[in-house]
């Protein structure tokens, strides 16, 4: 009950004093409102950098380098680690060509990619299933001019002998790529299509596609030049080049390139925090001094409640709630002026949609809130602490 009443006397007083209250106000918005818009353009900036990075998964990419020797089962290995989204055996790229060609018009040589469940590439669309299905490249696709759902005719040729021999397969388009997903003239298919292509080139027979050839490939027995390999996030890409170096594998990676955006990211923290400290260490002076100089002015009345039975713990609060509420306008006006501000820098600078120059989560105010609340409350109560040597005699002088 009792700090209800000192809560309405201190708002009835900074009511009272709208001048200096309203100075109090803006000069905690002029150390927020800087504050947000230096926050809210670095973590603008480094989210979209990150998001793109992240939703890019080229950047996620592990590209073995040189002619390996991997096993079906280490690949399998491979998939099962906790920092691997997907891999995939690939055949010998020279072999992993098609030629195709819808009737006999347009020829297009494309290159051959394994795929499955869960590849990167081809996230929300159907993966093929079989020998005969397949995904298209944009730039295949528009060569062809081939859509979803057509037939395409696929030839795969090979020198026997000094002979040149083909065989083809009809092969349905399941869907097209974007062509951000990529951007070379590319066919998605089963790792079997692969591996029948790279059997018949090899002159051996693939039962399944009625190709004849000397012997018959033993799949279970294939050893593979490469794979594809995309890791999980953007922080599990070093641990696995680290992890491939430790197995003597040369790996490509864009782990400078993700490098670069985390140092970014720790730079502008490093900037932000200086210039942060440097303005919060201001605003605690600020609030420090101003609450001297109201325990100074209002000292008469301050000695007056003593008089009347508040506690220094009383008349403390009411110092620090009259700083708490200069505190809470300040926030709530440093919040519009950033909102503006956001909206106008994300009109300037940003043309990618989803992507910010400047952006604040709801999260981000309330800890701005909470900071600025308790830095003031802090700061008031040390300033305002004077109130302890206030004596009621003083009030007993002034009746």
């Amino acid at each position: 009950m009792r700090g209800a009443l000192v809560a309405s006397l201190a708002w009835q007083d900074y009511r009272n004093d709208t001048w200096l209250s309203a100075c109090s106000v803006l000069a905690l918005v002029a150390v927020i409102a800087p504050l947000l818009v230096l926050f809210g353009l670095k973590f603008g900036l480094v989210s979209s950098l990150t998001e793109r990075l992240e939703n890019d998964p080229a950047t996620r990419e592990i590209i073995p380098l040189g002619g390996g020797r991997f096993s079906g089962a280490f690949v399998e290995q491979l998939s099962q680690r906790s920092d691997v989204a997907f891999a995939l055996p690939r055949t010998r790229q020279i072999a992993a060509t098609a030629d195709l060609s819808v009737g006999s018009s347009v020829l297009v040589t494309v290159e051959m990619l394994p795929t499955a469940a869960k590849d990167p590439l081809l996230v929300g669309l159907p993966i093929p299933q079989g020998l005969d299905q397949v995904v298209l490249s944009r730039t295949a696709a528009e060569k062809l001019g081939a859509k979803a759902g057509d037939w395409l005719q696929a030839s795969f040729g090979r020198q026997v002998a000094g002979r040149v021999e083909a065989q083809r397969t009809r092969v349905q388009v399941l869907n097209v790529l974007p062509l951000e997903a990529f951007a070379r003239d590319g066919l998605f298919a089963p790792l079997g299509l692969l591996e029948a292509a790279e059997d018949y080139r090899d002159g051996r027979a693939v039962p399944a596609l009625g190709w004849e050839g000397d012997v018959v490939g033993v799949s279970e027995q294939r050893v593979y030049p490469a794979f594809r390999l995309y890791a999980r996030s953007l922080t599990d890409v070093e641990p696995l080049r680290v992890f491939f170096a430790g197995q003597n594998l040369l790996v490509s990676t864009q782990a400078q390139t993700i490098a670069q955006v985390q140092s970014l990211s720790r730079n502008l923290s490093i900037v932000f925090w200086i210039i942060a400290g440097l303005a919060l260490a201001g605003a605690f002076a600020a609030i420090f001094a101003g609450a001297l100089a109201s325990v100074a002015r209002k000292r008469r009345e301050l000695s007056v409640l003593r008089l009347l039975g508040f506690s220094t713990a009383g008349l403390l609060l009411f110092v620090v709630l009259q700083a708490l509420y200069s505190a809470s306008f300040a926030a709530v006006i440093s919040a519009g002026l950033y909102g503006l501000a956001e909206s106008g820098l994300n009109q300037l600078f940003v043309q990618v949609p989803g992507e910010y120059a400047s952006h604040l989560l709801a999260q981000h105010y309330g800890v701005a809130l909470m900071a600025i609340l308790g830095i003031s409350a802090v700061a008031a109560a040390c300033g305002g602490w004077r109130v302890a040597r206030i004596q009621a005699s003083e009030g007993i002088r002034d009746v």
